[in-house]
């Protein structure tokens, strides 16, 4: 029974590398919904004021995190009817927790006396993991956007310049 549990350790921590590897993605582009709150979400403070997040896994880098709040601020100012948006005010955050493992054991072992406890020293290692969330308080108007405006941005220039970084979730099915 216990050659058993061994042959199947193996072939059990495979697996599940396995099936966690195939879970690690960049978040795409989508509303935050679900259990994980990856994506984007908005908050309608006026008229024409939004609170807008974006908040990435561990896989989606900083710059594309910013890119999709950008991308979102241009597709929400267009749907509003407006032509461009000024980020009043933007931040990006990042949160970093760290994956630890340990690679050694307890337990009962018989080398030269008999049996007696024992103790398998190994490696420990600590991993970063960061996840970063940008947010910002997004002002639209209609018209010509002041050229001399640095946080003003054209939401059709922008949609157009941004589309082909944005990756959108595969259909299920």
């Amino acid at each position: 029974m216990s050659s058993i549990r061994q042959s199947l350790f193996p072939v059990a921590a495979v697996a599940i590398a396995a099936i966690l590897a195939g879970c690690a993605t960049a978040t795409p582009y989508q509303p935050a919904s679900g259990g994980s709150g990856y994506g984007y979400a908005e908050q309608r403070i006026e008229n024409n004021r939004y609170r807008i997040t974006f908040t990435g896994n561990a896989d989606t880098p900083k710059q594309t995190v910013e890119n999709y709040l950008l991308f979102r601020a241009a597709e929400l100012t267009l749907k509003s009817g407006y032509d461009y948006f000024v980020m009043a005010s933007d931040n990006t955050d990042a949160s970093t927790r760290y994956l630890h493992t340990f690679d050694g054991y307890w337990g009962w072992g018989s080398y030269y006396w008999g049996p007696h406890p024992g103790l398998g020293l190994g490696m420990s290692t600590s991993t970063p993991v960061t996840e970063y969330q940008a947010q910002a308080s997004v002002l639209m108007f209609a018209g010509q956007k002041k050229a001399d405006d640095a946080k003003a941005f054209d939401a059709r220039e922008v949609r157009k310049n941004l589309e082909n970084v944005i990756v959108r979730p595969v259909p299920k099915g």
